[in-house]
């Protein structure tokens, strides 16, 4: 065993590895305290640069989490690493990558599940321990993922979208007591469909009153103490909404009473803590339907379907890849409009 000890107690390894080229390279490692830290290193380092799985999950998961931060935005990488810390390390560590099996999988999941969590944000979890496996599968040789063998956890969808009607939105708007600036935000939200994101980092430069138009051009968050500004969400994302003429007014009314406001500053200078805070404490203090921020866009879809505007209008308006995805995540909203077609076609063959 290439671990040997020094005149000071400490521990150091000496040993040789294969580079991707197949050349053999020594490599020397000092300074640890105990003999199995020094084992632990030299196996997890030649494991690591062999392409190899026999390491421990949380040293593979160092290595997919590198790789990782330089496919995805800060955003994303932010989330997905505060995930796999607190939901999925605390479980596997210390096991081997190669020693987890479906039945850990399995173990895992209950203990989730115990725990209360919604089902939409289980099946996130598991998404994410399952593209663990699968990076280990393709680029490290692991012969099958074991969360392939047992069955996923929790939902994609919810089981009942949460949506507020016009009623219930201006019976809330009721509640910000003329606030100009919390009265611009949740109309806007309520009215165009935009993400939360994408309405925190508009500015002056994004709003045309000539044409009427909102241009979605990228996306805020505040992160560990910074203003972050990503492109949207995908490349559709990127788009023009038509606004109304209610809306633009309001606009207007509310950029002239900023004070010394600049045309590229963010229009709502909030981060989204302040701003789900807000409609937390209005929704809990006058007992109303509970919607998260988000919902203020399922509302707009909601409206939009009742006002029977097409699907493909919709979609382009939500900045969706596709109006397939709309349907997908909007089409239980649409049974009665069936409804309302057979009965049109019933008419029409009255008719004739």
């Amino acid at each position: 065993m290439p671990v040997y000890k020094k005149s000071n107690g400490t521990y150091y390894v000496s040993f040789y590895y294969k580079d991707n080229t197949g050349k053999s390279i020594r490599k020397k490692k000092e300074g640890f305290l105990k003999k199995k830290d020094a084992i632990t290193y030299m196996e997890t380092f030649i494991a690591k640069n062999e392409g190899r799985t026999e390491m421990s999950f949380s040293s593979f998961v160092e290595i997919y989490l590198e790789d990782a931060k330089a496919r995805t935005r800060e955003t994303t990488f932010d989330n997905k690493q505060c995930l796999i810390k607190s939901r999925i390390l605390p479980y596997f560590e210390n096991m081997k990558l190669t020693d987890i099996e479906p039945l850990h999988i399995r173990q895992w999941q209950n203990k989730l599940k115990l725990a209360g969590y919604k089902e939409t944000y289980l099946r996130t979890i598991n998404n994410q321990l399952n593209a663990i496996f699968n990076y280990a599968v393709r680029y490290y040789n692991l012969s099958s993922a074991p969360t392939s063998k047992v069955e996923k956890m929790g939902k994609k969808n919810a089981d009942k979208m949460l949506f507020w009607t016009k009623e219930e939105f201006y019976n809330f708007k009721k509640y910000l007591n003329d606030d100009i600036l919390y009265d611009l935000i949740f109309t806007l939200l309520f009215f165009t469909g935009l993400r939360e994101g994408e309405l925190l980092a508009l500015t002056l430069n994004d709003i045309d009153f000539d044409k009427k138009k909102l241009f979605v051009r990228r996306s805020y968050q505040r992160l560990k103490g910074k203003d972050i500004f990503t492109p949207p969400k995908t490349p559709k994302s990127k788009r023009e909404i038509t606004l109304s003429s209610f809306l633009c007014e309001a606009i207007r009314k509310y950029v002239e009473k900023r004070y010394d406001y600049k045309s590229d500053e963010r229009l709502f200078p909030l981060t989204k803590t302040i701003l789900n805070r807000k409609l937390k404490s209005i929704v809990t203090k006058y007992n109303l339907k509970k919607i998260r921020i988000h919902d203020f866009r399922h509302s707009h879809v909601a409206l939009l379907i009742e006002l029977n505007v097409p699907i493909l209008l919709i979609s382009e308006r939500l900045g969706h890849d596709n109006p397939e995805t709309t349907l997908r995540i909007y089409g239980h909203l649409y049974p009665n409009k069936h409804e309302e077609i057979a009965k049109l076609l019933n008419d029409l063959e009255y008719k004739n």
